[in-house]
């Protein structure tokens, strides 16, 4: 797709691993978002997720039918017996051994289950931009999600591929997420300067070194101006996982001891402790087997009152509240050196669930550190192997939830500077720089 084409529609999608966003870059050059509903508001971005469930018919044959994005996470909140969540779909794309899920009896493709999810994104655009999308240019990272070679990102990629091919796309162009991100912060400039973009998502954080501006822009770019990337297969969700397991899940007995004759052991299994780490997760541990293990462990357990309160997040399904719980922690905790997380079922529970524990910023960044150790360690990489020195990078543009968080600025702060460090509609500058690339003659 080239910029001289009138009638081309330059659409940019990012489809990430938490959110998803698309835009549109207008005939005048302007850059429209699509907006979702959810909640009664107007958001930029639309939740990654897939809900299915099965409904009987008056002839009692069970049929099922998907939902996704906001309308997904409504009707889960609503609905009285739970079907499957699905989310985090992208940070499986690099695995071989993970083809797909079984449910409500079938085998489901992981590329199917996508374009679910991306069909619906193309489907909502088309009716608020009014025009047909069978093109688009899609953000992928760096470095995907598990994968471990080259050979592991091309699988990924082709994956994603055929996802958008399922859903209705005819042609998709891929492009580095940091790139895009450097597109749109390039819109802002009226001037070179060489750039570090930072792009931390729910599943990667990924990092570009890569010159733009008027200049660039006038004389047309080139692969030289892209001086180097780097990226590591964490962000967001990682956070937000050690929060669960170091705050979270002791007040939900993951510490507790229980007697078994003459013996000391620990309470719960720790598998059921790491499912509640990915809050959609939680649904899978409403079986029979588990009520079993846990039902046991109440009546030999030291401290039941944590049982007790395991059991009514399970039965409840609140893995929902909980992971919002935690994502208000971790947003206030940005802010502020000390937070209290909190946490109730709001519901008419035999055993209530109230959560109200202290937390500090210090505490936080040390259960991140191994997180922040390699993020520090990509960064660095990506100097070196580009042959650049600190001192010689202009700005640092950060985009995505994760460049909230005080320590993971800390890192470009010292390196760089506070006063290098730009930021700026860290939830939809990806999608806004994808539309401008799909508007750009550069070819792929």
């Amino acid at each position: 797709m080239r910029a001289s084409d009138p009638h081309a529609a330059h659409i940019g999608i990012d489809f990430g691993t938490t959110n998803s966003s698309v835009a549109l870059v207008t005939p005048g050059a302007a850059v429209e978002l699509a907006s979702f509903s959810f909640l009664d508001a107007q958001i930029p971005s639309f939740r990654s997720v897939l809900y299915i469930e099965q409904t009987k018919a008056a002839n009692g044959i069970k049929r099922s039918h998907s939902l996704t994005g906001p309308a997904a996470i409504e009707h889960y909140l609503q609905a009285d017996e739970k079907g499957r969540l699905i989310q985090s779909l992208k940070s499986h794309l690099s695995s071989r051994t993970l083809t797909g899920t079984e449910v409500f009896g079938r085998r489901v493709r992981l590329e199917e289950l996508i374009s679910r999810i991306v069909s619906d994104l193309r489907k909502h655009a088309e009716k608020q931009f009014g025009r047909t999308i069978r093109t688009a240019t899609v953000g992928r990272p760096v470095r995907f999600v598990g994968a471990e070679s080259d050979e592991d990102d091309a699988f990924a990629v082709d994956r994603l591929r055929e996802a958008f091919a399922h859903a209705g796309f005819e042609q998709v162009q891929f492009e580095l997420e940091p790139i895009a991100a450097a597109y749109a912060y390039e819109a802002t400039l009226d001037h070179d300067e060489l750039i570090l973009i930072g792009d931390f998502g729910g599943g990667t954080s990924d990092f570009s070194l890569i010159r733009v501006g008027p200049t660039i822009r006038r004389q047309g770019r080139t692969p030289n101006d892209l001086l180097g990337n780097s990226g590591v297969g964490l962000a967001g969700d990682a956070f937000d996982a050690r929060i669960v397991r170091k705050l979270v899940s002791p007040s939900l007995g993951s510490n507790s001891d229980a007697r078994s004759g003459n013996k000391i052991l620990p309470a719960v299994p720790a598998w059921i402790y790491a499912n509640l780490e990915r809050w959609h997760y939680l649904s899978f541990l409403r079986t029979n087997n588990v009520r079993e293990i846990l039902k046991s462990a109440l009546i030999r357990a030291l401290e039941p009152e944590k049982i007790e309160a395991l059991i009514a997040v399970i039965d409840g399904d609140f893995g929902y509240q909980l992971h919002q719980a935690v994502q208000q922690v971790k947003f206030e905790l940005s802010h502020a050196d000390a937070a209290e997380f909190r946490f109730r079922d709001g519901t008419a529970h035999a055993h209530t669930i109230d959560l109200r524990i202290p937390v500090t910023r210090a505490e936080f960044e040390s259960w991140i550190a191994e997180e922040l150790a390699a993020i520090e360690r990509s960064v660095d990489t990506l100097l070196t192997t580009s042959g650049v020195d600190a001192k010689d990078v202009d700005r640092v543009f950060l985009t995505g939830g994760s460049s909230f968080v005080p320590a993971v600025r800390r890192i470009f702060a010292t390196r760089f500077g506070a006063n290098r460090i730009r930021g700026g509609n860290e939830f939809t500058s990806v999608a806004h720089g994808l539309a401008l690339r799909a508007a750009d003659p550069l070819p792929a």
